[in-house]
Order: C-alpha cells, then sequence, then structure tokens
C-alpha cells in the first residue's frame, strides 16, 4: 500500500464499560436472533484529513446487549487489502476501535464478523474522508465526443421496426401495458414494457434503464398510474417477460461475464450496443402520440444509475436524471491504489487480464466519470457509504465532474440496496420536476 495514500498509526480499541453517545442509526446484519451493530461517532460519518473516527462495536440478542461475544475486524480503505486485522472480546456488549485518519480524500471501512452457531454474523461501517474532494483517475479521450457522435449517426440510419404486444393480464383499469421491441444496432432488438395511460391527453415519460443481471421486467405501473409514460427495458435484446429459467440459463451460461465481453475493442464492446439502445429506447419515447414533447426523464441504479448518467449526457432530449449507485465509475482507480467502479475490471483478480492498452482505451470510452462531464441537465444522485459492490469513493468520482444542477441524498448505512424512504424522495424529485 502507497503509504502518500494512506498513514495508520497507534491503532488501538478500547473496551466500554459506559454508554457511547451518538446519534447515529446501526448498520445492522441478523442471523437467528444475534445481531452486530457498527457504527461511527460523527452523524453524517463524514471527517476532516486528519480527524480521527471511533467505531462503535454492539453485539444484541433479544433486544439486550450482549456481553462477552467475539468478534474479528478488519479496517483499511474501501475494496483494499485491510490494514489491520484483530478480534476482541465485547466483554460489557460493546467496544471501540479508534482508527489514525486517511490522508488523502476517500472511505475507511470496518468489518466486523462473529460466528453464531454455523452462521458467520457480519456488520461494517464506512467513514468518509473529505468526499467532495475526490478526484477521477480516468482519462478523456481527446476523441470522445466526436466517438459517440459518429455512433448515434450510425444508429439514426438503423430502421426502427416497432413492434407492440399489448399484455391485457398486466393492464390495470387505467393504464395499459405492453411488450415493446424496437430494432437497434447491429441486427440486434431492445425490449421493454412499455406502461401508458389509458386516459387521454399528454404525458411525461420516463425511461427505466436496468441493474446489471439477467431477468424478466414488470414495468413501472404505479408510475404510469400517476401520470407518466413508462418504458422500463432491458438491454439484451432478448424478451423481458419469459419464464424465469430462461433467463436463470442465459446468466449462467451465453450471457456469463458479459460486462467484459470485447473489453478490447472500442467499437465491438457490449456496453456500445447497450448506451444506444437506451438512445434508441428514447427515440420511440419521444414519437409516442401521448408524450408530451418536453418532459422526458431516465432514471435507474446501479448499472441503471451508470446508463441514467449515459443516456442523459448523450441525449439533450432528456430534462431530468435519477441515478441510484452508479456502477461503471471510474473504473482504473484500483490502478491508483484506491477503490475502482463495479465490474472491478482492475481489481487484484482482474488486473492481470485487463491491464493492457487496449483495454485500457475501451474502458475510457465508456467510464461513467467521462459522461458526467458532459451533463447538462438537473439530476438527483443517492447512495450509501456501506456499498461494497459500488464504492463510494467510485461514485463520488463521478458525482464531482458533474458541473451541471445536481442535488445528492445520502443514506450512509445502506448498501447496494436503496430504503423506502430514499425512493420516496426520488420519485417526489422526479415527479416535481416533470410536473413544473
Amino acid at each position: 500500500m502507497n503509504n502518500s495514500i494512506l498513514k495508520f498509526k497507534n491503532l488501538t480499541f478500547i473496551l466500554l464499560g459506559f454508554l457511547f453517545i451518538a446519534n447515529v442509526q446501526a448498520q445492522t446484519h441478523k442471523s437467528t436472533n444475534l445481531t452486530l451493530a457498527v457504527t461511527a461517532d460523527k452523524p453524517d460519518w463524514v471527517y476532516k484529513i486528519g480527524e480521527q473516527p471511533k467505531f462503535k462495536i454492539t453485539a444484541m440478542q433479544d433486544g439486550k446487549q450482549l456481553k462477552n461475544v467475539k468478534v474479528k475486524y478488519e479496517l483499511g480503505p474501501e475494496k483494499m487489502p485491510a490494514i489491520k486485522k484483530d478480534s476482541l472480546v465485547l466483554t460489557h456488549g460493546e467496544a471501540v476501535v479508534i482508527a489514525s485518519s486517511l490522508a488523502e480524500p476517500g472511505f475507511l471501512r470496518i468489518t466486523v464478523t462473529t460466528q453464531s452457531g454455523d452462521k458467520v454474523i457480519k456488520s461494517l461501517a464506512t467513514a468518509a474522508f473529505a468526499p467532495e474532494a475526490i478526484k477521477p483517475t480516468i482519462t478523456l479521450p481527446d476523441d470522445f465526443k466526436t466517438f459517440w457522435t459518429k455512433a448515434i449517426k450510425d444508429l439514426e440510419k438503423v430502421p426502427f421496426d416497432v413492434k407492440l404486444e399489448a399484455l391485457k393480464e398486466r393492464s390495470t383499469a387505467t393504464v395499459d401495458v405492453y411488450q415493446l421491441n424496437i430494432q437497434n444496432i447491429g441486427a440486434s432488438r431492445i425490449y421493454g414494457i412499455l406502461c401508458v395511460p389509458k386516459k387521454e391527453g399528454k404525458y411525461p415519460a420516463v425511461l427505466k434503464v436496468p441493474g446489471a443481471g439477467v431477468r424478466p421486467y414488470n414495468g413501472d405501473i404505479a408510475l404510469a398510474e400517476k401520470g407518466f409514460i413508462t418504458l422500463e427495458i432491458g438491454i439484451h435484446g432478448i424478451p423481458v417477460n419469459l419464464n424465469t429459467d430462461v433467463y436463470n440459463d442465459l446468466r449462467a451460461g451465453a450471457l456469463a461475464g458479459y460486462p467484459s465481453f470485447n473489453l478490447d475493442n472500442k467499437n465491438s464492446f457490449y456496453y456500445k450496443r447497450v448506451y444506444l439502445g437506451c438512445i434508441r429506447a428514447l427515440d420511440y419515447l419521444a414519437s409516442h402520440p401521448a408524450y408530451d414533447g418536453t418532459n422526458l426523464a431516465v432514471q435507474g441504479g446501479s448499472q441503471g444509475g451508470a446508463l441514467s448518467i449515459v443516456t442523459a449526457a448523450l441525449d439533450k432530449r432528456i430534462k431530468y436524471l435519477v441515478a441510484f449507485y452508479p456502477a461503471l465509475s471510474d473504473v482504473t482507480g484500483y490502478l491508483f491504489n484506491r477503490a475502482g467502479g463495479w465490474p472491478h475490471y482492475f481489481n487484484a483478480t482482474s488486473v492481470t487480464q485487463n491491464n493492457t492498452k487496449a483495454k485500457l482505451e475501451t474502458c475510457q470510452y465508456y467510464d461513467v466519470v467521462n459522461f458526467a462531464k458532459q451533463l447538462k441537465v438537473p439530476g438527483f444522485y443517492s447512495w450509501g457509504f456501506n456499498d461494497e459492490t459500488c464504492p463510494p469513493t467510485s461514485m463520488y468520482a463521478a458525482y464531482n465532474s458533474i458541473s451541471a444542477a445536481k442535488e445528492l441524498a445520502i443514506y450512509k448505512e445502506t448498501g447496494h440496496n436503496t430504503v423506502e424512504a430514499q425512493r420516496e424522495q426520488a420519485t417526489n424529485w422526479l415527479i416535481s420536476m416533470l410536473k413544473k
């Protein structure tokens, strides 16, 4: 580990026999009726360079602190090798680990485990150090805009060829539901679930872009019932209403590892068709007779958070975006001794096969950071500090690159997931923007 990145010294822990005061909620993972909770001493878990976070560990059973529980912990920068590994006994049901500061902006994570029968109980907490100062590591190619302008012009030459299949069993009293498929580049197609309010009128439209994986989709009927046209797409060029077994087989077979397909060629990389497929989906929404002609948004989480930023950067028809924990952000972070974005092309297990000139070049044209730099429209962004899939370091690298109007909602205890309040906040923001 580069000592200029991180300086740990005098790492100690203090066993407590008194109440630790902290106005924070614990991140808890349950197994049977034993839980571990880990929390940082600052309410927002955000520290200045030079400050030392204190991580409180608590064991609970049946609503009471459980004494004499042995725990193991690892402490270090997120997604990087641990700087400290140790164990301790929670004599009075709790203890505190005091850590040294990070020397540069980033995130410090403590992961705590204990054995309960044949189960491992795990919890973690992640302290932020000057996250607003995190800068990206990915390079912006000189011809980035030219590359994507040409790609979109090539897409415009592809026939639209719209096909709609009514899904009467999914339709409601106020919303018509369809499976849509349209022509994309490379003789592929984009499939999605389209939801349209039945009442005659003109409506804003929202493109819902998917997280990683291979699965069916239901469409966003609830948002359509509020007076929006919604289109939830898949990215793999296959129908999105098939039996689950079909997707399971594809996930384990033909589409296993798809985020790395053709990573050594920027012109045939898997995500080129995906990014352009999002633009083609917008083409359809913009042409729909019930669309109001003005208010168009895109929303997604993880891979979908990445696609939201990419789509809004590439297409001026998008007026607003919502991105939860965006993936594919600053993927080269690992090459600079810090966490890189999902799908972790350059982490310890992948760097040997991926650290080539051709693959690094491809990443530059597809990394979310470089699209974030192009954004011109307002966006709502949200994630948690405990995300182990999309590291917050990588997401801040993208967020800090945005010069357009932006709002960030941090739900610090969350991992790679959203909670109801978070989803409600995002939906309310989107509705308020689209119905101005």
